[in-house]
């Protein structure tokens, strides 16, 4: 684990499981599966506190957006503080930018391949990459690419300002107007070496779905965004989903993003325009709150993958922190009520988590418009158990012999965007 952002990502995601922890000691029945047949309704006033300390650590704004049964029935919808600094109330119908989440589209684009045998997620990943994109000896498996199980170095780093750091001048200097290219990226990582025998640890790395990008264009002779388009975007009419690299700008209505100063006494900074071209296929689309919500529920309700290929996405494995585990481009957390399923999305200016239950029936999106500050963050992802779960139970007196609950869920600790 590196210091800076990543440690205070960890502490947060720690701090947010463990939390579900101790409530599941308190709540029968906390080992299930989240059903979204079987959930409390959510705890909305618990909902808007937990979005109102995330605004009180420093995002201008916060929503969340619950929904049950799909896109035909009304959302819950929680909203506090500004779309942006000039006043504009925050918007939970606007476009963001949306991290990390990119890496569930991505996912789901390879195993439509793998479905139809274009690519095996058991064969090396430089059979389905340009010739010289990873050395030979480079024996890490697609599958391995996926669960972040593939020793490969994230290449971020060497643009966010260094190991531990995220700086807003390496933000200005490196990563806002700078247009790089996929393989760019991939030659950044791969200068650093294999980092570990592969298979034998987790450890996230953005280049690994930079790397699955750079397949689904080689392996169908499309350009990326193309394939996004016509295989997911238009089918479940995702008209509010983009993928412009390297476009700067957000077309539409839109919340304003701010990346935390490094001085923190002076402003954050606007980072709403920026190519996105660093970080490509692992975490640049731009979305909106409904169409995560449709595309999670389409792809945990069986509607974008087979069976199989949805048993193997959601297949989860542990990684370095307690009760969230990884599967292919989907992370997997406990809260007091069962499991849930999506991902995190961490990228300049933004934040945001899109979690549903494993039948894909309820939805959960919430968002900040600040990055770079984990009490943010630890804000953000303390929504989830109220939403999921709803009211907390009392906790039961500890039983003699047996340690008190642990108290507050680990944040996550392996987000970069």
């Amino acid at each position: 684990m590196r210091t800076g952002v990543v440690r205070a990502a960890a502490a947060a995601l720690s701090s947010v499981v463990l939390m579900a922890a101790g409530a599941a000691d308190a709540t029968a029945g906390g080992n299930h599966r989240a059903s979204g047949a079987r959930m409390p309704a959510p705890d909305m006033a618990a909902v808007r506190t937990a979005l109102g300390r995330t605004v009180g650590a420093g995002a201008p704004g916060a929503f969340a957006v619950i929904r049950d049964g799909g896109a035909t029935t009304a959302a819950r919808t929680a909203t506090i503080g500004k779309a942006d600094l000039n006043g504009t109330p925050m918007n939970a119908s606007w476009r963001f930018r949306a991290g990390s989440n990119t890496k569930m589209f991505t996912a789901a684009l390879v195993l439509r391949l793998a479905e139809r045998n274009r690519i095996k997620l058991d064969r090396p990943m430089r059979d389905y990459l340009p010739p010289g994109t990873l050395p030979k000896g480079w024996t890490m498996t697609v599958r391995q690419v996926m669960q972040h199980r593939a020793g490969i170095y994230d290449h971020t780093y060497d643009l966010l300002g260094g190991p531990g750091e995220e700086t807003t001048s390496a933000f200005e200097k490196r990563v806002r107007n700078t247009v790089y290219r996929p393989g760019q990226l991939a030659a950044l990582s791969v200068k650093h070496g294999v980092q570990y025998p592969p298979g034998t640890r987790y450890a996230y790395s953005n280049t690994d779905y930079v790397l699955l990008g750079m397949a689904i264009e080689h392996v169908t002779h499309r350009p990326y965004a193309d394939v996004l388009r016509e295989q997911i975007l238009r089918p479940l009419r995702l008209t509010g989903t983009s993928f412009v690299v390297p476009t700067r700008t957000i077309a539409g209505p839109h919340i304003t993003g701010y990346l935390t100063n490094d001085n923190h006494s002076r402003p954050p900074l606007n980072a709403t325009e920026q190519t996105a071209s660093w970080i490509w296929s692992a975490g640049a689309v731009i979305s909106s709150a409904a169409d995560m919500d449709r595309f999670l529920g389409a792809l945990l309700g069986g509607r974008l993958l087979s069976a199989a290929s949805l048993r193997q996405m959601t297949s989860v494995l542990p990684t370095s922190t307690p009760r969230v585990a990884y599967g292919l481009g989907i992370r997997e957390i406990t809260l007091s009520c069962g499991k849930v399923y999506g991902h995190s999305g961490v990228v300049q200016g933004y934040q945001s988590e899109v979690f549903a239950t494993r039948d894909g029936k309820r939805t959960v999106v919430a968002f900040a418009n600040a990055s770079n500050n984990g009490a943010v963050l630890r804000g953000l992802l303390s929504t989830l158990e109220p939403a999921f779960c709803g009211a907390a139970a009392p906790k039961p007196p500890p039983r003699r012999g047996r340690p008190a609950a642990l108290g507050p869920i680990p944040v996550i600790g392996d987000i970069r965007v």
